[in-house]
């Protein structure tokens, strides 16, 4: 029996079959073998083979169709084990705040560079727009231009004011979603406003830390009745990256990657070297420099020298 995994919690993995049923599933002990350098060897979107139990109320995965794509990160602890946030999916949405809490661009900018490597496009929903005034308008207005000028899609979304939503709507339809973020930046009071009959969990963020809490626990996926699904995501702390060489990083920067065609050298690290484009650009204003000090930072760290 083959069917496509929407629910994952740790132990127990929730399979919709294709002949209509939803079964409970455990994994065989030898995936967690195969697969030990991640901390889930199967994940939301994950089409699998099961064998149900001879009662037909539970079942066991015995294989995993190969991936057509996935979306992974470094947890920001010290484990070296990866971790799977969705699979087979045709786009990932990142809901973006600048304030309250407020995401940093360099979570943003290893979030895409992900997606960018793994070749799934990615858009940007900056979301509770209702609340940015003054110096937080512009610092939304320069977030925007950066992204824009980077080559990305975005979104301006309020669920107070129902801004945005019709046409955040219609970019879902007929699409597997993966919608992530940090924790409180208003991810599943986004899906629920697009999607009312969901009633996912939403809380307030922490005015001690100005961050939120982690109210979605597991990764799960929802139909939506227009068509597609959406993948609800418990909200990140960190975006550590793998499988990625150094030298092959400013590949996953759209503007670096198309000003680096202009450097002396075919192989420039865009550091010191003489003759770089890039960093000309950098001190022109062509490429903002957020965006290349994440490059920076990404190169530069520990977590590009560990590879799967």
């Amino acid at each position: 029996m083959k069917g496509i995994v929407t629910k994952t919690t740790g132990s127990w993995y929730t399979v919709a079959c294709e002949n209509g049923q939803t079964i409970p599933c455990k994994i065989k002990g030898s995936f967690r073998l195969q697969m030990s350098k991640t901390t889930n060897p199967v994940v939301v979107g994950d089409r699998v083979t099961l064998e149900p139990a001879p009662d037909g109320k539970t079942g066991t995965i015995t294989s995993i169709e190969e991936r057509k794509n996935y979306i992974i990160r470094k947890p920001s602890n010290l484990s070296r084990q990866y971790h799977i946030l969705a699979a087979n999916i045709d786009q990932a949405l990142l809901v973006v705040t600048v304030a309250f809490p407020q995401t940093p661009f360099e979570f943003i900018d290893r979030f895409l560079v992900t997606a960018e490597a793994y070749r799934i496009p990615a858009f940007l929903v900056f979301n509770k727009t209702d609340l940015y005034t003054g110096p937080l308008k512009e610092l939304l207005d320069e977030a925007t231009e950066i992204y824009q000028k980077a080559g990305y899609s975005y979104f301006l979304t309020s669920v107070i004011k129902k801004d945005g939503l019709e046409t955040l709507a219609e970019l879902l339809k007929n699409k597997i979603t993966l919608i992530s973020g940090l924790s409180g930046t208003g991810k599943s009071s986004l899906i629920n406003a697009i999607e009312p009959g969901l009633h996912l969990k939403t809380g307030d963020i922490s005015h001690y830390h100005l961050q939120g809490k982690h109210i979605t626990t597991f990764y799960e996926m929802f139909p939506l009745s227009n068509g597609g699904y959406v993948i609800d995501s418990p909200g990140l702390r960190g975006f550590g990256l793998v499988d990625m060489k150094k030298e092959e990083i400013f590949h996953f920067f759209p503007e670096i990657f198309k000003t680096a065609r202009d450097c002396q050298y075919y192989n420039c690290l865009h550091l010191n070297e003489p003759g770089c484009a890039v960093r000309k650009a950098v001190e022109e204003g062509t490429i903002p420099l957020s965006r290349y000090r994440s490059y920076l930072n990404i190169i530069t760290e520990e977590d590009t020298k560990y590879r799967t």
